[in-house]
């Protein structure tokens, strides 16, 4: 779709970690990481509606967080700032992706408003700015602003794009919040993954560093990762945590895993992208 416009559905996808790796951290706290980041076709929505009061009001909030914290209206908020656009916007957010689950839900949210609001009030960002004012926002927000999947280095910054297969991935949703300071947090989490050269990584490389502290504080992690993995031994978490994924190259593979799911775990299937919806908009 090319003619997006005010009356356009705007999407905001997930994201899958294929790997996720702790490499160091820095004097002021932030962790240096390594990950390949893949867009996967499960997604929020977003509405916008022009206002001429320059206003920016959340018309679906999250029930709390208050409208001021949430990073749709401090997107939109941030770059009126930086462009010195008078105009308003009333958001509509349609959350379908889970809070604390490691899909980049709230990343992707405020990406989308940064990326549809510059063309929507035809700001003129280029997306390489977009990609800075994301940055303040959260590490995750740029790679969704990029729009391609990219390996990522740094504390988010730093990507190099990467071309991956056709997959369709089975997505297991433990019905937990976890908070991602608080497993960046933990005393035990292994802080020197030896890094690698971007050029160097292979699909199905690595794993997620991440992954024993969620598994050890949440035990909803650990029990839906196990009974993915003694079916797929490929699966891993995604991000923090809390939802776990195994790729497959045939959606029919993921399916029937999914029809075999316990009652008490709940999943679904997804797709993978070739690139963000948002890719080339401008």
């Amino acid at each position: 779709m090319s003619n997006w416009n005010w009356d356009s559905l705007w999407p905001a996808p997930a994201k899958l970690n294929l790997f996720l790796h702790v490499v160091g951290r820095r004097a002021d706290g932030y962790h240096l990481l390594q990950t390949v980041f893949r867009f996967i076709d499960r997604a929020d929505t977003l509405r916008f509606a022009p206002r001429q009061d320059g206003k920016i009001v959340l018309a679906t909030p999250i029930p709390g967080v208050p409208p001021d914290s949430d990073l749709t209206v401090r997107a939109a908020r941030l770059l009126q700032e930086a462009s010195g656009c008078s105009h308003g916007a009333t958001i509509h957010l349609d959350k379908q992706l889970p809070m604390g689950g490691g899909l980049g839900g709230g990343s992707s949210d405020a990406a989308t408003v940064l990326l549809a609001l510059n063309h929507l009030w035809q700001t003129g960002l280029s997306r390489a700015q977009l990609e800075k004012l994301g940055l303040g926002l959260g590490a995750d927000v740029p790679v969704f602003i990029h729009g391609r999947n990219t390996f990522a280095e740094g504390v988010g910054e730093a990507f190099t794009d990467v071309e991956l297969p056709a997959e369709s991935y089975l997505v297991l949703h433990p019905t937990v919040h976890v908070p991602t300071a608080a497993i960046f947090g933990a005393p035990e989490l292994k802080r020197d993954t030896a890094p690698m050269s971007p050029a160097d990584w292979r699909h199905g490389q690595g794993g997620n560093d991440l992954e024993p502290v969620a598994c050890a504080s949440f035990p909803a992690v650990a029990e839906h990762l196990a009974w993915l993995k003694a079916r797929a031994p490929q699966a891993m978490m995604t991000g923090s945590g809390a939802c776990v994924f195994a790729g497959f190259p045939r959606r029919s593979e993921a399916e029937a895993l999914l029809a075999c799911l316990p009652a008490g775990m709940q999943g679904w299937v997804a797709d993978g992208l070739s690139e963000h919806p948002l890719a080339k908009i401008r």
